[in-house]
């Protein structure tokens, strides 16, 4: 069994700044990509920053120069440093996990949400 879990949501203030964590834990063989993605109220889920198993990682035009992703492999867990909040960063934030599971002797890949903690910016 797999498990992503999401914290650091809140509310703050227009140009604020919030950190969010990812971590995934339980039978895991690796963990590779990892990504945030937004999700707010009667919109379709947008992608905001993904990170690789080695550290590359890549952005969502409205975020480049604000969001910062990282990973610590040893602890499966990604974080999103956002800086420079706008209130059209009110949402849902949701991680995903790209996961490899071993299973006898083969290793499966899943893909893994989190529930995805809210982020409120007030104007």
């Amino acid at each position: 069994q797999v498990q992503v879990v999401e914290s650091g949501g809140g509310l703050v203030q227009t140009g604020g700044s919030l950190r969010l964590s990812c971590r995934a834990s339980g039978s895991i063989f690796s963990v590779n990509t990892m990504a945030w993605y937004q999700q707010a109220p009667g919109k379709q889920r947008e992608l905001v920053a993904t990170i690789s198993s080695s550290g590359s990682t890549n952005y969502a035009d409205s975020v480049k120069g604000r969001f910062t992703s990282s990973r610590d492999n040893a602890k499966n867990t990604m974080y999103l440093q956002m800086n420079s909040l706008k209130p059209e960063g009110t949402s849902v934030y949701l991680c995903n996990a790209e996961v490899a599971v071993a299973g006898g002797s083969a290793i499966y890949p899943y893909s893994y949400w989190g529930q995805g903690p809210q982020v409120t910016v007030s104007s």
